[in-house]
């Protein structure tokens, strides 16, 4: 299983908070938006701030599930739940 994050941040800001939280998997940056636009976490490549959701996806690039409201501090502990971790 990999577990990844991703921000519009860019990626020194992203290893900073990544290393203040001791987040155990990586946090992508996506500076431009086109991933928060393709994935619905943000309304426009202009957007200041997204909305947090995230995505299980499967090995072959499927979505199995999606969390559309995330409360961030609770949710890792959900998702390793459900998926047996």
């Amino acid at each position: 299983m990999v577990i990844l994050g991703i921000s519009n941040d860019a990626p020194a800001k992203n290893k900073a908070f990544q290393q203040k939280f001791s987040f155990p998997f990586d946090l992508l940056s996506d500076e431009t938006n086109a991933t928060a636009v393709a994935y619905g976490a943000a309304d426009d490549p202009g957007a200041k701030s997204h909305k947090r959701i995230s995505y299980v996806i499967d090995p072959a690039g499927k979505i199995q599930k999606v969390y559309g409201t995330v409360q961030a501090a609770e949710h890792p502990e959900q998702v390793l739940k459900e998926l047996g971790g």
